[in-house]
């Protein structure tokens, strides 16, 4: 009975195998593009995925159906995203992956963030004076390291080859998207870049110069090819062949149409610089709050460090009041939360870079006694930004020298949140920075290539500083905003989370925890929850549903606190893990036009 039982299983899972090999195999015209429906929640077992759009959900649920763990599905999805959501992610950008492993019960992570071209120095934007300038050039593209991240994650990780788990992003690629309104929004804003260069705007854009309309499907057989590429030849043929070499065409010499009027400067990446690129496997960051361990992503990026110290700080101020956050009255724990946020980005700005360039005083910024002099600065007020950082070693020698720009841009950005039946989970946040990149698709390979280098701390004439934790150097990694988080009680998974939103991210995920485990809301509602975002600025930045609470915002303003209204912050997704082989996907069901939750057996 016993073999007769592991036959079926056997069978059920090599004919949803070949059930998804042959539909991804059908041609495009044999399927017409629609646009699928969203649900932002969903209960299940057998594992689940949570994004922002159905297509990249369904490529992972397809997957794990199919037999694919964790790590398996969120290559498949994150492949597909770089089809329906271009202007956000893609293989001409990079990311961070946080992934736990069911096997030895262990958080690892997967840098795969842009890198300086070795020829890049303090001076490379001096006189590019405008944000526009900076980002809409060859200077500002990062080599992509997207697709080494993804070579990586599955040889450490996962059980499908690269190949297979292209195929829905082939198919999406083939058979196109639906425009929706808020990808029409998103081109109408960048409509002006992108039609300074021919083969964006052939894509992306109708001839009169104006977005596709709504309703409008886009096909892009160029990166369907691109995509069969990788799939025979692997992450060689992006580093070292034909894609690689029409990447650093594009970033040498900026294809812009002719009669443009736009100064476009070249970048300086060569082969050399793509060859050379690696991602890199990092221990996580980890701290401990209400019992449970909380880990996220280390340096270059500074979403662990930044939501973890911010944690700590919450804690002391607990601490200190006598009583849980939650027992708090709302709007003196909103108090402190945005305090805490001030606090820990003061420090994020001042500590935080590129491990291998600058000496990251990790240990320092989450440990509790350092969160406990940080706290003592909170009283009844408002602090008043620029808060300095504070002293986050135990080293008698001068500091080193800081920068305290301040991080003032929300960026695009896209997350994905994935488990499996076995227990492995993937939080995974990948992006090309700005909505659209720096507006330059690669001619003849269909994707968008990233401006993450205008992430490097600039000074108003473009310069850098050097020595600081942020500044423009060869083979650098710039600082990051991204925060892919999984929460484990014991050394089982609790909570998986993370968010687009540039510098917003950190709070976004910051905001959703303390929701969620101190005011005890359900996921859902800690995700849909209305939100607020202190960066060590004078207003904080608030959507309308948060300043609609005409009570709380009084007491805030009452205490000092200042507000500017921005329509929204984030567009999260996360899993939570209720027992019993039983978790729930959620993902945001208005933000960015809402997102797309899905399990493998629904219940």
């Amino acid at each position: 009975m016993r073999a007769r039982r592991g036959y079926r299983r056997v069978m059920r899972v090599t004919l949803a195998a070949l059930a998804l090999t042959a539909s991804l195999a059908l041609p495009a015209a044999a399927v017409a593009a629609t646009a699928p429906p969203k649900q932002p929640t969903a209960l299940g077992t057998g594992g689940a995925a949570a994004t922002v759009d159905p297509v990249g959900t369904g490529a992972a649920i397809d997957t794990l159906r199919a037999g694919g763990n964790a790590i398996d599905a969120a290559v498949a999805a994150a492949a597909a995203l770089g089809v329906v959501e271009p202007y956000s992610c893609g293989i001409g950008g990079g990311g961070f992956m946080t992934i736990y492993s069911a096997r030895t019960g262990r958080v690892r992570t997967i840098d795969s963030r842009e890198t300086a071209p070795t020829a890049m120095g303090p001076d490379s934007f001096t006189e590019l004076t405008t944000f526009e300038q900076q980002r809409v050039s060859g200077m500002s593209v990062g080599v992509p390291g997207t697709v080494r991240g993804w070579a990586l994650a599955l040889r450490r990780f996962g059980t499908l080859p690269l190949a297979r788990l292209l195929r829905p992003g082939i198919r999406a690629a083939q058979r196109g998207f639906v425009v929706d309104q808020a990808f029409f929004d998103q081109t109408d804003a960048a409509k002006a870049i992108f039609a300074d260069f021919p083969a964006t705007a052939a894509l992306y854009l109708d001839p009169d110069g104006t977005p596709r309309d709504v309703g409008t499907v886009i096909r892009d057989p160029d990166l369907a090819r691109t995509y069969r590429l990788l799939a025979r030849r692997g992450p060689r043929v992006f580093y070292r062949g034909a894609v690689g070499r029409a990447i650093v065409r594009t970033v040498r010499r900026p294809p812009l149409r002719p009669g443009a009027t736009r100064a476009v400067r070249p970048g300086l990446m060569t082969r050399a610089d793509l060859g050379a690129y690696r991602a890199r496997s990092r221990r996580p960051t980890r701290i401990a709050y209400h019992g449970l361990r909380i880990y996220g992503m280390a340096p270059p990026s500074s979403g662990g460090s930044t939501v973890g110290e911010a944690l700590n700080i919450l804690a002391a101020l607990a601490g200190r009041a006598g009583t849980p956050l939650g027992g708090l009255p709302r709007e003196q724990a909103l108090h402190y939360y945005l305090e805490a946020s001030r606090l820990s980005y003061a420090d994020r700005n001042a500590f935080v870079g590129d491990p291998a360039f600058f000496a990251v005083p990790l240990r320092g910024l989450l440990s509790r006694s350092f969160a406990a002099e940080r706290a003592a600065l909170v009283g009844d007020r408002a602090l008043t930004s620029p808060v300095a950082p504070g002293d986050p070693s135990d080293d008698p020698r001068p500091l080193p020298p800081t920068d305290q720009v301040a991080a003032a841009r929300s960026g695009s950005t896209t997350h994905l949140t994935i488990s499996d039946r076995f227990g492995n989970v993937v939080s995974y946040t990948f992006t090309i920075e700005q909505t659209g990149g720096n507006g330059m698709v690669v001619p003849g390979y269909g994707f968008l290539l990233n401006n993450e280098l205008t992430d490097f701390t600039l000074n108003p004439d473009g310069s850098s500083t050097p020595g600081t934790a942020n500044a423009v150097q060869g083979g650098r990694r710039p600082r990051s905003s991204i925060a892919p988080t999984i929460v484990l009680r014991g050394n089982r998974p609790r909570l998986a989370l993370g968010s687009p939103g540039g510098a917003t991210i950190i709070t976004t995920v910051l905001q959703i925890l303390v929701d969620r485990l101190d005011f005890g809301m359900s996921l859902p509602d800690a995700i849909a929850a209305p939100r607020a975002s202190q960066r060590n600025v004078a207003a904080t930045e608030a959507e309308p549903a948060f300043l609609a609470q005409q009570d709380i915002v009084d007491a805030l303003q009452a205490r000092g606190h200042a507000f500017t209204e921005v329509p929204e912050i984030g567009a999260a997704t996360g899993i939570e893990f209720l027992g019993h082989g039983v978790t729930q996907a959620v993902a945001e069901p208005v933000r960015r036009g809402g997102g797309s939750a899905m399990v493998v057996r629904p219940r």
